[in-house]
């Protein structure tokens, strides 16, 4: 099934209007990525669509987000997760004092998916084997990455039809976070799994994702596939962090972006 958000406004507690009519499309097995700065609004959009902004204060106020061509703005996280949409949170959410398998069967368990916990393991110590080398490990104990494997792997258990990954790369070696991303794209390859993929990592979402969106002050303000963008220069300029002449640009430097045209249905 296909993600469409269509010119959507995001306001927090009433008052604070977040996004700005905001459209982006997730093609049916697609990785699309979501670029940009630390308060840009792209974890908001991702909470958009899980229904995550309910346990914040937070609404969409206007416009749609269609999955499968059913209205689902607004709706209750667990609703969402039941229609085979998943978020994998920026900040790792784990029962530290759980071990490994206890906090992979969290899912399932939290949604009535239970009747087949054994084959959904199986599948995710699969993708991930040093789980299963570590699923009697406390959880707290883990290292960043492996906590991130685990986490993704919990998603897995709900067999996703979307998954939001937010920030997966963050605080990981370098080395780590091609692991982690070299599973994402199997994951997508053999599951079918559509992603939409938050990520500040402009090198590593670039070249997993068919299609980037840009976002700046809760808007998109650039689009397009990631071939063309990779080559675009304020994309290089800020993002790539070379300049024409090969030194670092900070973003200030970048004095424009086309600006995408509201979209009006």
């Amino acid at each position: 099934m296909d993600l469409q958000i269509n010119n959507i406004e995001v306001v927090y507690h009433k008052v604070i209007l977040v996004l700005r009519g905001v459209s982006l499309d997730v093609g049916e097995g697609a990785i699309v990525s979501l670029l940009g700065a630390n308060g840009a609004g792209k974890t908001t959009t991702l909470k958009a669509v899980s229904g995550l902004l309910k346990t914040e204060v937070g609404e969409v106020t206007d416009g749609s987000i269609m999955w499968g061509g059913k209205h689902i703005e607004n709706q209750r996280p667990e609703r969402i997760v039941r229609m085979g949409i998943v978020q994998v949170q920026e900040d790792r959410r784990i029962l530290e004092h759980m071990n490994v398998e206890g906090n992979l069967k969290l899912g399932p368990c939290a949604v009535g998916k239970t009747d087949a916990m054994k084959q959904d393991l199986d599948m995710v110590y699969s993708y991930f084997p040093k789980l299963k080398d570590l699923r009697h490990r406390t959880s707290g104990y883990l290292s960043g990455g492996e906590q991130q494997m685990m986490v993704i792997g919990r998603a897995l258990m709900l067999h996703p039809q979307l998954m939001l990954l937010d920030e997966p790369s963050l605080g990981l070696a370098p080395l780590l976070v091609q692991e982690i991303f070299e599973i994402i794209r199997t994951i997508n390859a053999e599951e079918g799994t559509s992603i939409l993929l938050v990520e500040q990592n402009a090198r590593s979402a670039l070249e997993i994702a068919s299609y980037v969106y840009v976002m700046e002050n809760g808007r998109i303000v650039l689009d397009g596939s990631s071939d063309k963008l990779r080559e675009n220069q304020d994309i290089k300029d800020f993002y790539l962090g070379l300049s024409e002449v090969g030194k670092q640009k900070s973003y200030r430097d970048v004095k424009h972006y086309r600006r995408r045209k509201r979209w009006v249905g």
